[in-house]
């Protein structure tokens, strides 16, 4: 990119490498940027992110959140789940699920998601050098959200297989691959099986408590259960895994911050905190323009895409102080885009932290440093997913 012409295209490899340079561009020079070609425009500042999670009704959640051409429209849901509905739609699928999806539910979780958590996490340090992805931040989320919705124990690799080919994304491919369309497939013909399987015989899993969620006489439908399932695998699943990596990244590479929280581990969920402001695994989400939109004296026309830039929002300086520097314990929740805002904030968020928090707590616990292999490392390649396939890390243990 040349030093005069700002081009934002969320598909280009080298702006998923690192776009937080054309981020702060945007939201100096365009705060509302448009392109054209791709047809889209965008918002980078942390007050129209946030306005725009809480304009639900001017923008419009119903074509979906993703700006692949395969992915964006009506049918969106299919895949999505309530992700893809706007109210009233959107509020009698999130509450019916609530249903099954309890906060009670999540919190009987955290005990094993420390046994889990141990099991993967000593044989890998025990090594001294292992990848961070695919021995330990991989492995706990699809094992905790398999548990939690009834996926045996078998079937849990071949699923984060599946998982990981539904983000990526082709360079120089603006829609999704065959690959993804292949995979997502898969997934859904799993689901329908198990799904099944539920409806002939009830578990005290999630998946049958969704079979059984009801409210005032309405109740879920085949195609409303599996699109919530492959929303939890792919979404739930995917994002604390790049959560877990890209935590693991930045404090490798900000040691005297993160010394912090090896000295004292109770610290860890501030590390997962300034992790989701700095670099959030969740970078973009999309919404339609449901009626002409006035921002910074321009009109975004009914119907078109309007992208959230998410990653920009969080590290927007009118809001946070020194917004570039990664520092573990500034006061950044009550500001974070990470999750949403509105009708549509993340319905996972306190499962995603809850298993970040432990996990980073239980290595903080038995390492008293560690760094990652930079040069070695892989990126995940999605047009708006953002962390690592592959973290090779070496540690030091605590003496015992």
């Amino acid at each position: 990119m040349s030093a005069d012409a700002l081009v934002f295209n969320p598909y280009d490899y080298d702006l998923q490498d690192d776009p937080y340079p054309t981020y702060a561009r945007l939201r100096e020079e365009a705060p509302l940027y448009h392109n054209a070609d791709i047809g889209f425009w965008a918002l980078s500042r942390h007050a129209d992110v946030l306005g725009g999670f809480r304009d639900a009704r001017r923008l419009s959640s119903a074509n979906g959140v993703s700006l692949d051409p395969a992915a964006y429209g009506p049918h969106a849901h299919r895949t999505m789940s309530f992700l893809a509905m706007d109210d009233p739609r959107h509020m009698r699928m999130r509450q019916l699920v609530s249903r099954g999806f309890t906060p009670r539910r999540v919190a009987e979780l955290g005990e094993r998601i420390h046994e889990l958590t141990v099991q993967y996490l000593e044989p890998a340090l025990d090594a001294g050098e292992f990848d961070w992805i695919g021995e330990v931040a991989g492995k706990l989320p699809m094992d905790v959200i398999s548990e939690l919705m009834g996926v045996p124990e078998a079937d849990r690799s071949e699923l984060r297989r599946l998982a990981d080919l539904v983000v990526h994304r082709e360079d120089g491919v603006q829609d999704i691959p065959p690959a993804a369309i292949d995979a997502s497939m898969k997934l859904l013909d799993y689901y329908v099986d198990m799904l099944a399987e539920r409806r002939r015989s009830r578990t005290t899993d999630l998946t049958s408590a969704l079979v059984d969620a009801e409210m005032d006489g309405d109740k879920l439908t085949d195609g409303e259960i599996i699109a919530f399932l492959f929303l939890m695998v792919v979404a739930g699943n995917e994002t604390t895994t790049k959560l877990l990596g890209n935590a693991a990244f930045w404090g490798s590479r900000n040691p005297d911050e993160v010394a912090l929280v090896l000295r004292d581990p109770g610290l860890a969920p501030q590390w997962v905190e300034e992790t989701l402001r700095y670099d959030t695994s969740s970078q973009i989400l999309v919404r339609t323009a449901a009626v002409d939109l006035d921002y910074h004296g321009r009109t975004v026309p009914a119907g078109e895409r309007v992208l959230l830039l998410v990653g920009s929002a969080n590290r927007d300086p009118r809001v946070f102080d020194e917004a570039d520097e990664f520092r573990i314990g500034r006061d950044s929740t009550s500001k974070l885009a990470s999750f949403g805002s509105g009708t549509h904030f993340c319905l996972g968020a306190h499962l995603a932290r809850l298993e970040a928090n432990i996990a980073l707590a239980e290595l903080a616990r038995r390492v008293k440093q560690f760094e990652v292999d930079e040069a070695a490392s892989v990126r995940v390649h999605s047009s708006n997913v953002r962390g690592f396939a592959s973290l090779p890390m070496k540690v030091k243990l605590r003496s015992a």
